[in-house]
């Protein structure tokens, strides 16, 4: 009843407000769904744009719903980025609503090889949507964005080129800077066992055993065999640590290490890990940078 109701305001709304989109100072109006799009955007676009996020810290992008309220900041936007692939996959019909309008919708995940994505056969679109924990996906999206803004906005086109040629280059840094930390866990210590599958991108890129106790998507339940299984294969594999995430109930994780101990075998928390969102606006977790930097470091120090 709710979605129905959602999607009816929705097409009230595009049909009454035919108002200015720009923002009062004249700025281009953006809204992004998630934290790290947010951060993203708001990189490149600076002062000559105007953001509006609809998802903050610690939410789980797989079952937002969007309230009344996003759904008039998302009429009255210019362009809207999201990520695609089903993350957002509740906000799926609000977004092909948008398609009809004078709203651009971009979904970033579609600037990205699909042969460079991570396929699963129990996720909707057959693809891995945790993009962003891949430093060169990150680095393809913002070049992905720069040349979209610029677009859009051809007299700020000066400013998002060199605000986006700034960020990449922290990108740079920032890959390496993981790569000096990770190198320091020996190999066969690169074990991630966290709440659900968001990090075989990080995985692939830094040689990471990954394994999620949920599956991709946090709409589907971890069952007793799933618990289970998993305990077996730490106490075969010897894992030292396993990982809460922020979005995600800590409850998950804790039956996890209950029926490790139940095996007569001790798993530590090793930390809560960003996984589907960044952490507190105005800290450092709360960019996408400052969040790599933290998730690598709890993790290497937990399981070395």
């Amino acid at each position: 009843m709710k979605k129905i109701l959602i999607l009816f305001t929705v097409s009230l709304l595009l049909f009454s407000c035919k108002e200015e989109k720009k923002s009062e100072n004249q700025k281009l109006n953006v809204v992004t769904t998630t934290s790290m799009i947010t951060d993203l955007v708001k990189n490149i676009g600076g002062d000559a744009i105007e953001v509006n996020g609809l998802m903050g810290s610690g939410v789980d992008p797989h079952l937002y719903k969007a309230s009344e309220g996003d759904v008039n900041k998302l009429v009255n936007a210019n362009v809207i980025f999201y990520n695609g692939l089903h993350l957002e996959g509740k906000l799926v019909e609000v977004f092909e609503k948008m398609e009809h309008q004078d709203i651009k919708t971009i979904a970033v995940g579609e600037s990205l090889d699909k042969n460079t994505l991570i396929g699963s056969d129990y996720f909707a679109s057959n693809y891995d949507p945790h993009i962003w924990f891949s430093v060169d996906n990150w680095k393809i999206i913002t070049s992905f964005v720069i040349k979209t803004l610029k677009e859009i906005d051809p007299k700020n086109a000066e400013l998002f080129e060199a605000n986006g040629k700034e960020y990449l280059n922290k990108l740079n840094t920032l890959n390496t800077k993981l790569e000096n930390i990770i190198v320091t866990l020996p190999k066969e210590k690169r074990i991630l066992v966290t709440a659900h599958d968001a990090f075989s991108y990080f995985g692939k890129a830094y040689s990471f055993d990954v394994v999620g106790l949920q599956g991709l998507s946090t709409a589907t339940e971890a069952g007793v065999q799933d618990v289970q299984k998993l305990a077996n294969f730490i106490i075969e594999k010897e894992v030292k640590a396993i990982f809460v995430e922020t979005s995600v109930p800590k409850r998950t994780i804790e039956a996890l290490q209950a029926a490790v101990k139940s095996k007569d075998h001790e798993v530590t928390i090793g930390g809560t890990l960003f996984s589907d969102a960044l952490g507190n606006p105005g800290t450092n977790e709360g960019t996408y940078i400052g969040m790599f930097e933290y998730n690598v470091n709890t993790i290497v120090n937990a399981l070395k």
